[in-house]
């Protein structure tokens, strides 16, 4: 809103309430969609480690014109669409390690919180009723474009125009729709001004301070969002009495080709059908590797970039455990990661001082120096915790893992190429060492005997 970074101050000391507008479930999630979950779980992960206890609320709309649309093409009850679609989004959140909000009300349960704000507006002269529809009335609030940066007597019609003959102003949104002919009967609740269902920006407002009071601490969504969603949010709650959202967070875009990734461009990558070929860690580390609020390209390049970035964490894990040959508890976070993250969420740069870490703690591997490797092992283990990547956390996190499998297999060539070594046979200990190469898998000969790593896809 002020558009400059400040310093977040909790409406209550030790305490802060989110809200993150969630998807409008007409289909499964798609890549784009994720990119705000990994964001604000991020934030989270942060804030709970500085101590303050986080209170997340995430909404699910499940009424809507898309919805009714895609039901009706599908010959299906629109609630059955939309529920089967917001269990997708539990599974692909699982898939990228989100724990799922605290609370994730859905639309159609608040329809009362809903009536409730109307009328407020109504009796504030903020909102009037035409034939079955109520609409918000933009003149009426000076302050309309404070968000978004715009002027009230410069800005365009509100874009739905089938209630152009019904509104006082072109400019005006719906905040209730009447029920039409042909709708489903199921897709309306009966109201003081006529059946129908709620407007999509009426939602979010009465679900926010249902949850988390009149006023809250910060709101965040996509970019799109900003006008005009939350626009529209931030006018009817404070028209109506409500102080509404303290902060606002908004995540740049995901784009794929230089377009805004939607359904309507019938290019969405499904998060079901990506984690068939990177890992969902690599996915996700991709996802928060760039900083938030800039848009992010989607490419095959940048998810395989994203993925050999990974691995170089997790393969020094991997091998400072087992040379340490004990468990390593979590240490501490290094100065330039805290100031990193403390500085608006920076993670680019939390990420790089991982890596210095990393770089640090495979020269303390290659000089045998057991308590540098610890140290760094431990601040690893932390810092990647944080941004809800640790090796360790999501080492068994995998769909039909066959490592024990592709492990026992290895063990096999490894002991044949041992026993080639023995009896002095190196031809043919190096032939099975380039056979494995062929097959993906590298073999490293170190002072405790070979390990074997997957070879990065090209």
């Amino acid at each position: 809103m002020t558009r400059s970074l400040r310093e977040f101050v909790p409406l209550e000391p030790g305490k802060a309430s989110i809200y993150l507008c969630g998807l409008t479930v007409q289909g499964p999630p798609h890549i784009g969609h994720t990119r705000n979950w990994v964001t604000f779980d991020i934030l989270r992960r942060w804030l709970t480690h500085n101590g303050v206890e986080v209170t997340f609320i995430r909404n699910v709309t499940d009424i809507d014109d898309k919805i009714l649309i895609k039901a009706a093409e599908a010959g299906r009850p629109w609630w059955a669409l939309a529920y089967e679609n917001e269990r997708a989004i539990l599974t692909a959140e699982a898939l990228l390690g989100c724990p799922p909000p605290d609370y994730e009300p859905r639309a159609t349960g608040h329809v009362p919180e809903m009536i409730e704000l109307m009328q407020r507006l109504i009796d504030g002269g903020h909102a009037y009723a035409a034939d079955g529809d109520v609409y918000f009335d933009v003149e009426s609030f000076p302050e309309y474009g404070a968000l978004s940066g715009q002027q009230l007597a410069k800005m365009q019609p509100a874009g739905d125009a089938e209630g152009a003959g019904r509104k006082r102003d072109p400019r005006d949104f719906a905040l209730w729709k009447g029920h039409k002919p042909g709708e489903p009967e199921t897709a309306s609740w009966a109201t003081p001004w006529g059946r129908g269902r709620p407007g999509w920006h009426l939602e979010c407002s009465a679900m926010a301070t249902r949850y988390l009071g009149s006023t809250f601490d910060i709101h965040g969504g996509g970019l799109d969002l900003v006008f005009p969603h939350h626009e529209n949010e931030i006018a009817q709650s404070v028209a109506a009495g409500d102080g509404f959202a303290r902060y606002w967070m908004h995540n740049g875009l995901l784009r794929l080709a230089g377009e805004k990734m939607s359904k309507s461009l019938g290019n969405s990558l499904l998060v079901t059908e990506l984690v068939k070929r990177w890992r969902p860690v690599e996915l996700r580390y991709y996802l928060g590797a760039a900083h938030y609020r800039s848009d992010l390209e989607f490419s095959e390049a940048a998810l395989d970039e994203a993925a050999a970035a990974y691995r170089r964490i997790e393969n020094f894990v991997e091998r400072a455990t087992e040379v340490l040959g004990e468990t390593v508890e979590p240490g501490f976070a290094c100065a330039e990661f805290v100031a990193a993250m403390d500085d608006d969420l920076g993670v680019p740069l939390a990420l790089a001082a991982i890596h210095n870490v990393v770089r640090e703690g495979n020269a303390a591997l290659a000089g045998g120096d057991r308590t540098a490797v610890r140290g760094a092992l431990g601040s690893v283990l932390v810092m990647t915790d944080l941004l809800g990547i640790s090796p360790t956390a999501w080492r068994d996190v995998t769909s039909a893992d066959l490592t024990p499998v592709v492990d026992a297999l290895v063990r096999v060539a490894l002991e044949q190429r041992a026993a080639a070594r023995e009896r002095k046979d190196f031809e043919a200990s190096d032939a099975i060492r380039d056979q494995l190469a062929e097959a993906g898998v590298l073999v490293e000969d170190t002072p405790s005997g070979p390990r074997w790593t997957l070879k990065e896809s090209q």
